[in-house]
């Protein structure tokens, strides 16, 4: 093999850091997994490919799963950093009754993606915007307290309280009691 992939560094990396973790020398992992010391050396300098067998040969007599060989090898995955204060701010019924939606994370292209968005309400009015949505939601008080509903029920919510919900019945505040309220809502599709 003239040139290694990135598949087959990743396994040589990960073959030797096992090793040496566990105080093999090659010949002693050759000879723990019928290998050729010549072979061991092969993979460990990213000169050869590995044949399904010789990786689960590997990881048994490492003592590790199959899959910790790999690990590095998929690493270029989506993340949303937010920054306390900040995250996009998203204007939804109730915005202008002093009601403050700031999402926190998205990621791009997965339609399963939770999506945590912080609630601040500053104004109490008479109007309170209801949502239905697919999936569920998931509200943690953090500080004030208020009355929310969902479908028939309603709970009395302060900060340390938590309500998990079927996002298809309708539900929002209906009371504010302790302005300013804050609240984590994570929705789930």
């Amino acid at each position: 093999m003239t040139n290694p992939g990135k598949l087959e560094q990743i396994i040589a990396a990960q073959v030797r850091h096992y090793r040496t973790a566990n105080n093999l020398s090659s010949a002693e992992l050759a000879a723990i997994t019928g290998m050729s010391k010549a072979m061991i050396s092969k993979i460990e300098t990213a000169s050869t490919s590995c044949s399904l067998t010789s990786l689960q040969r590997l990881a048994d007599g490492l003592k590790v799963p199959v899959t910790a060989l790999f690990r590095g090898a998929d690493t270029d995955r989506d993340a949303t950093f937010t920054k306390s204060g900040e995250g996009s701010m998203t204007v939804r019924s109730g915005t202008q009754h002093g009601h403050e939606y700031r999402v926190l994370g998205t990621l791009k292209g997965r339609p399963d993606a939770i999506e945590p968005t912080l609630v601040t309400l500053t104004d109490a009015s008479d109007v309170f915007p209801l949502f239905q949505h697919p999936g569920t939601e998931f509200i943690y008080m953090l500080s004030g307290k208020m009355v929310y509903g969902h479908g028939a029920y309603e709970y009395t919510m302060e900060a340390g309280d938590s309500l998990l919900l079927d996002g298809e019945g309708p539900h929002g505040p209906l009371e504010l009691l302790q302005l300013p309220i804050r609240f984590l809502a994570v929705s789930a599709k």
